[in-house]
């Protein structure tokens, strides 16, 4: 039973927080009241709307219903009503979903505008978003229960993304018809989906005591194993358990290789990418994302996702350089030579990073952002082979070495550990890039210089990198000239 005390914590906790959080949100307020811009509202919508698709897929991904390690053990297998077990999980699923309901009905005023009646307008939006964030919550709850209600999750996951690519298509048609909206229509859409939220979410209710306990411990597992690598700050352990769940229980054909020798291993990414056709999708898709940030005003976000997405792609196709750093063996039985090996291994990041950033330049040149020229998809090619030595830099980059000293600077603690593991890969992109990111900075009449400086400043640091990785992976010889065997120690080398 809780005390008064507990309750005042509470009340002064909140009030605190409004205290401190009450200046920056009046400011919010204030900029919102403006007339929408006709030429970014569109872009504003859709990407507005690619955000909710993906809060939608990680509703999904996540379970969402998960609960503790202890929890998981023995109260869900108890006879305790299933309700009472995961009346913690509802509560914070309840908050998660508030908070991103609050963020995306913030947001839909942001980009429609509030040229009047400002309160209206708000709280219309505020329920709107309420209504998505509460009404995707609870469909991803009835689809961990139910597998007819995970595929109208599905479906509505794919509908989402097909109004996001339509209004990005369609220009600022859409985004002028929801702007000029009179407040009474948008406060009668935001009765209609409070009245919907209510509906599933009542519906998920009902449905906590009859999500499958195999669910729930699946679920349970994937977010255990996500909290264990967010505590140790270790992505890897968590790419590594996303792309072992994916495989699991699949049961794939055996065929043979058309490719002989080192070229197997090419096919084995191509294989591995082709085995997984929305990656590829959301890939292709994600390409139009910088243009849509520059059409709608977000300069500096283009260039974030402009980055984000190049490396993204290039290293969506680098696990087997992850396994053969992991397990050499693997390596050594498909019989290819130390030097042979990584230059192959290169082909799938630089193939995949150059059309990526190809396709995303392309979408700039078109949106107006990069001026006049039809050269600037170019760059993606001549930038390949630096985007795959800094993909494979990145695959094979060690865990995060948290024994390595803090930084004191005038904005805090900064630890190198985590720092270094962050810039591993970014280090040798920056520099190999550098002709592109200055064409970008200059916008030359005449291209032809920085591309060709590009392309062979991108074999240098690929002839590089191959030659130090074959350095690499010789053995260290022995005191009798003889070279260690599998899976043995040499007495020179350090523990």
């Amino acid at each position: 039973m809780r005390r008064w005390q507990d309750r005042y914590t509470t009340l002064f906790g909140v009030a605190m927080a409004l205290a401190v959080l009450g200046r920056p949100i009046a400011s919010v307020l204030e900029n919102l009241v403006h007339p929408a811009d006709p030429r970014q509202v569109g872009a504003g919508l859709a990407l507005v709307t690619v955000a909710y698709a993906g809060y939608l897929a990680v509703v999904r991904a996540a379970g969402p219903v998960v609960l503790g390690a202890a929890d998981a053990s023995w109260r869900l297998l108890s006879p305790l009503p299933r309700r009472t077990v995961l009346g913690g999980t509802a509560r914070t699923l309840l908050v998660i979903s508030i908070l991103g309901g609050l963020v995306l009905g913030t947001t839909l005023v942001a980009v429609l505008g509030a040229p009047d009646l400002l309160p209206l307008r708000l709280a219309a939006a505020l329920v709107i978003g309420l209504g998505a964030g509460l009404g995707g919550m609870a469909m991803g709850v009835l689809g961990q229960a139910f597998p007819t209600w995970d595929a109208w999750l599905q479906a509505l996951i794919a509908l989402t993304v097909a109004a996001a690519v339509l209004m990005a298509v369609s220009g600022s048609g859409p985004g002028r018809v929801a702007a000029a909206l009179p407040a009474g229509v948008v406060g009668a859409v935001a009765c209609c989906t409070a009245a919907v939220a209510a509906f599933l979410v009542r519906r998920a209710w009902t449905a906590l005591d009859r999500v499958p306990a195999r669910a729930i411990l699946a679920a349970s597992a994937r977010s255990g194993r996500v909290a264990q690598a967010t505590v140790t700050l270790d992505p890897g352990a968590l790419t590594w358990s996303v792309e072992d769940n994916h495989w699991r229980g699949r049961a794939l054909r055996s065929r043979r290789w058309p490719v002989p020798g080192a070229w197997a291993l090419a096919w084995q990414e191509a294989r591995r990418a082709g085995r997984r056709p929305v990656r590829l999708a959301v890939l292709a898709g994600a390409a139009a994302l910088p243009a849509l940030a520059v059409t709608a005003g977000l300069s500096q976000v283009a260039v974030a996702l402009t980055a984000m997405g190049t490396l993204a792609a290039a290293v969506s196709v680098t696990s087997g350089a992850r396994r053969d750093g992991d397990n050499p063996a693997l390596l050594r039985a498909l019989a290819v030579g130390p030097r042979t090996a990584p230059a192959v291994r290169a082909l799938p990041p630089a193939l995949f990073g150059a059309c990526w950033l190809g396709a995303a330049l392309a979408g700039l040149s078109v949106s107006g952002a990069l001026g006049t020229g039809t050269w600037w998809p170019l760059l993606g090619p001549a930038c390949g082979p630096v985007l795959a030595v800094a993909a494979l830099r990145m695959a094979r980059r060690r865990p995060i070495d948290h024994s390595m000293p803090v930084i004191d600077t005038p904005g805090g603690a900064i630890p190198t550990g985590p720092l270094l593991w962050g810039l591993t890969g970014v280090d040798l992109a920056l520099p190999g890039c550098a002709p592109a990111l200055l064409a970008l900075a200059v916008r030359p009449a005449d291209p032809l210089p920085f591309l060709v400086a590009q392309t062979l400043t991108g074999l240098a640091f690929l002839g590089g990198y191959v030659a130090l990785s074959a350095g690499g992976s010789r053995r260290r010889p022995t005191r009798n000239g003889r070279a260690p065997a599998a899976g043995s120690s040499s007495p020179n080398r350090r523990p």
